[in-house]
């Protein structure tokens, strides 16, 4: 065991918050620990929601402006995430969505490389959210990300 490495502080310096728009019960707590350890700490904090593909069936597809709306819901979540995450005082927070696609892979493949966190903070899914498994999404991030996760409850 390395003692001297034992004493040396964890420190983070970039968090990626994932929020869900349409599960906000499990967004609560994620956005609760982040926020409080990006003011704390002074970390940069960005928060990010992707429109699922589970979100649109086919009809939606074909109806003009469905689609957008469901976007608009999406980026409306993350603005207001933002925003109160300003007002309790994280001076450094960015807000980020995309479009619809399957959240895991776009958070791994295309978010991480472009934000480069150390933590990513995710709420774990509800029983009531259109998952099929609760959890499943921070789960799977867990699993396959190379930077440090953390599922709030």
């Amino acid at each position: 065991m390395q003692v001297d490495k034992l004493k040396e502080p964890l420190v983070f310096h970039r968090a990626l918050l994932t929020v869900d728009a349409d599960d906000p019960n499990s967004s609560t707590r994620a956005f609760q620990y982040a926020t409080t350890m990006a003011h704390d700490y002074q970390v940069e904090l960005c928060i990010v929601s992707v429109l699922e593909d589970d979100d649109i069936s086919i009809f939606d597809v074909m109806t003009p402006g469905k689609v957008d709306k469901k976007e608009d819901v999406v980026r409306q979540a993350v603005e207001d995430y933002t925003t109160i995450a300003e007002e309790l005082g994280v001076k450094h927070v960015t807000g980020l969505t995309v479009g619809a696609s399957d959240v895991d892979d776009v958070i791994l493949d295309k978010v991480i490389p472009r934000f480069k966190p150390d933590l990513i903070v995710c709420g774990s899914d509800t029983e009531d959210s259109k998952h099929r498994v609760p959890g499943a999404v921070g789960l799977r991030i867990a699993k396959r990300a190379q930077v440090s996760v953390i599922v709030v409850r």
